[in-house]
């Protein structure tokens, strides 16, 4: 904590860190009041004062608070806000009380207040600091990763995954990257499950946003290994992958005859909590360029056709998955029905979608137009064919960061999983307006809603859909990733670039996979693992594209499987092991 008086009697304290909550105010004995003017702010204007006019909806308010006789310390009272209170959003419980985020506080008259004992009053879900830490050779990297480590514990304070404080309303998409992040930080699964059953049954508009939940379904199936909401939701996961709105080639539309408001409401759409009037409605990405003066939004110029291939790309991730789903649960009829449908869509997707002049796949039916979006989720997904991959992959090279906060997540995937790993390292770490490091400089301690407000005019400061590398450097930079149900057993796969080390705790429900690496290019690869008792591991190294190397585990030569990049070292059993793969 950092407090100065300016002005004369101003007290201008910096926490340190924005969070939801209140603050809690010292009252001298020696002076009487009879009330006491605070401000509060997440955002600093250039001559170090709280913003009392910031961009977008960055946070900032003036309280006046009336004090009670011999009162020793006052505890703000928030006032409600009209536009986080509407019939979709999530209220704080009365015995909180409304909550503000928050990194200042400038408080009037304040020359006999003692700075040391005000204190910023935080709310959020329980967090375990300890559970779960990152360190580098990169330092922009270790900074991203503290700042969306943040993000998943602040943005928490209403005990659901929520977009932000603006709206406060939970959103498939944001609660996906949310629920992943959390997953990475924290050995902690109820509050992601609590929110995937909420939205199951409480959806939001966008067709992508549907498919979501299937993919939640799997994650939470994938990392805590249990199936008890996979069977109390089932048939409604099973109407979340929208194939009542496919037509025979298996692609689906928002504009088919086939969404009448039967099915809609099949959907859980128009609940008493729905506040939006249109249904379902394609997103692509968020938000279009009506958010900006003149700008274009963050859809990389997508054309917006009524068969649309973001939207039919996450209709075959929720088909296969799906089938998994009811694989383990024992439903062989619908594993096989949505098997089927999830190749006939593949096909039909690889056959109409992809320009085969261009080598990359077209934005729709009909279109022309090849945005970023259209590529990346198609190789994000697995439905990209191997000759077909190269084209593919150097377009979304080739279009740099040209998606929103949210689309980040989806392009650092499919980048990971096209082994473009030095490219994706490149966009966590770079230092221009579309980048975590942006966020950081601006003066932001938890995620922003969109990289700048010129790309959103009412962005937040406060929105774990930005967090995604809370998610991706562990799960594909360190490689730490659940290969069977509940992690028995776990794929550590190291995708380095050109970082010289790292070091990874993550937590699992397991216990704590710690992932040790240094990286010397075209010479050597040591990586350090602790495996918890009852996991079993694959470790995947990096082959360093030498033709000829040798493996070591636990200092004894060892024969690995090679597989495209890496060298595969299966069936590793619990406790610290060491690897090292070298040049012969």
């Amino acid at each position: 904590m950092d407090a100065r008086l300016i002005e004369g009697d101003v007290l201008h304290i910096d926490f340190g860190r924005a969070a939801f909550g209140t603050l809690l105010i010292p009252l001298p004995e020696s002076k009487s009041r009879r009330s006491i003017v605070v401000h509060l702010g997440e955002k600093l204007t250039n001559e170090g004062r709280i913003d009392r006019n910031p961009p977008g909806a960055v946070r900032y308010c003036r309280i006046e608070q009336i004090i009670v006789s011999r009162q020793t310390f006052c505890r703000l009272i928030i006032p409600s806000d009209k536009r986080n209170k509407g019939p979709a959003a999530i209220k704080m419980p009365d015995h909180i009380g409304e909550v503000y985020p928050f990194r200042y506080t400038e408080i009037e008259d304040a020359a006999d207040i003692d700075p040391t004992a005000v204190r910023q009053l935080c709310t959020h879900y329980p967090f375990d600091e300890s559970a779960s830490s990152f360190q580098s050779s990169n330092a922009v990297l270790n900074d991203v990763w503290e700042l969306c480590k943040y993000s998943i514990k602040a943005t928490s304070f209403c005990g659901v995954y929520v977009d932000g404080d603006r709206e406060r309303i939970p959103y498939e998409g944001d609660a996906y990257i949310n629920q992943l992040g959390h997953y990475c930080v924290d050995q902690e699964y109820a509050l992601a499950r609590f929110t995937h059953e909420y939205l199951i049954q409480y959806p939001t508009w966008p067709t992508e946003w549907q498919l979501h939940s299937v993919m939640m379904a799997w994650a939470d199936y994938m990392y805590t290994g249990e199936t008890q909401s996979l069977k109390l939701f089932y048939d409604d996961l099973c109407a979340k992958t929208l194939i009542d709105l496919a037509r025979d080639d298996g692609l689906i539309s928002t504009e088919s005859e086939l969404k009448t408001k039967a099915f809609e409401q099949k959907l859980h759409l128009y609940h008493p909590r729905y506040v939006f009037d249109h249904g379902l409605r394609d997103l692509v990405d968020w938000p279009p360029g009506s958010f900006t003066d003149g700008g274009q939004g963050e859809r990389d110029n997508h054309d917006m056709r009524p068969v649309n291939t973001v939207v039919n790309a996450f209709h075959y991730r929720a088909l296969v998955l799906m089938s998994r789903i009811a694989a383990v649960l024992g439903k062989t009829e619908d594993q096989q029905r949505f098997s089927e449908q999830s190749a006939r869509v593949k096909a039909t997707i690889n056959r109409l979608l992809f320009d085969h002049k261009r080598g990359i796949y077209v934005d729709g039916e009909g279109s022309n137009h090849a945005s970023l979006h259209s590529n990346m989720f198609m190789l994000a997904f697995g439905l990209v064919p191997d000759e077909w991959r190269k084209t593919a992959v150097s377009f979304i090279k080739s279009r740099g960061m040209a998606c929103s906060v949210y689309g980040a997540q989806f392009l650092l995937e499919a980048l990971y999983l096209s082994d473009e790993d030095q490219a994706a390292l490149e966009l966590m770490t770079a230092q221009h307006d579309r980048s975590w490091w942006h966020m950081i400089q601006a003066g932001s301690t938890m995620t922003l809603e969109a990289w700048d407000w010129k790309y959103k005019n009412n962005l937040d400061w406060n929105h774990a859909w930005g967090a995604a590398p809370a998610n991706i450097i562990p799960r594909f930079l360190m490689g730490i990733r659940p290969l069977e149900p509940g992690f028995s057993k776990v794929l550590i796969q190291p995708r380095p670039g050109t970082l010289a080390w790292a070091e990874m705790k993550c937590p699992t429900i397991l216990g704590s996979v710690v992932v040790r690496f240094e990286n010397k290019p075209m010479e050597s690869f040591i990586l350090e693992v602790d495996i918890p008792n009852n996991m079993e591991a694959r470790i995947d190294l990096p082959r360093l594209n030498l033709d000829h190397t040798q493996v070591f585990m636990d200092g004894k030569p060892v024969n690995g499987v090679v597989s495209g990049q890496f060298v595969t070292i299966d069936h590793v059993g619990s406790g610290h092991h060491t690897f090292l793969i070298k040049r012969s």
